[in-house]
């Protein structure tokens, strides 16, 4: 059991929710590792910055590995383009050092992560108790992990597939 209650809470929150309210807890982590990076490298603090990039790059691994190509077609193949397309702006974001490179991946991560809110919102709450049962999910130690911080902001734009 965790003393720090943010941590209780979004560990709570993750069992709770539906297969698509964790893909959106995952890109809330995502999205706090790349803030946190980005303040690292405002404050020129390498290791920082360094640890949550290689954090993210964790997270997304991750969400690529549950990739369902069977069932999942074309957006799994797109999908799978865009992490690997990401992974690598990572990389190159850790070695630039510039805000530019990560507020970049912030401005993708975060439509990205309202889309799949949206969606979330979205499927009627029958479908959401279903596919709870059909597939769940539990949080993964090296998320759980994940230091309490300030939120990253992230704009509300409007997507579709």
């Amino acid at each position: 059991m965790s003393n720090d209650p943010t941590l209780s809470y979004r560990q709570a929150s993750a069992r709770g929710a539906s297969p698509l309210g964790q893909i959106v807890a995952l890109y809330d982590t995502i999205l706090r590792d790349f803030g946190r990076a980005l303040a690292a490298l405002k404050a020129r603090d390498v290791e920082s910055r360094v640890f949550e990039l290689s954090h993210a790059l964790t997270v997304i691994g991750h969400l690529q590995c549950v990739l369902d190509h069977d069932r999942g077609g074309e957006a799994a193949k797109a999908f799978e383009r865009f992490y690997n397309v990401t992974r690598g702006m990572i990389v190159r974001a850790n070695v630039r050092a510039t805000p530019e490179s990560l507020e970049e991946l912030i401005s993708l991560y975060g439509a990205l992560r309202q889309a799949w809110y949206q969606a979330d919102r979205q499927l009627p709450v029958d479908q959401q108790l279903a596919a709870r049962t059909v597939r769940p999910v539990e949080p993964t130690e090296t998320f759980a992990n994940s230091p309490a911080s300030d939120e990253v902001e992230t704009t509300q734009l409007q997507w579709s597939a």
